[in-house]
């Protein structure tokens, strides 16, 4: 499947989609990862990662 077909069937837009894929979105909806999961057939955790890192904590 290409990026292109995968935004179509996720309603997200080919730029979105490069943000999430490059790690430097600030977020992303349940929904959206939900959709991109089904349409792909994978786990959270094959799409997704941790790099040990905390961001966004002002209290330290």
């Amino acid at each position: 499947m290409t990026s292109k077909e995968l935004c179509g069937l996720i309603g997200i837009t080919e730029a979105n989609l490069s943000i999430l894929r490059s790690g430097k979105a600030k977020g992303v909806r349940f929904g959206t990862v939900n959709k991109i999961c089904y349409y792909l057939q994978c786990e959270v955790g094959d799409i997704l990662k941790f790099d040990g890192n905390l961001e966004g904590n002002d209290e330290n």
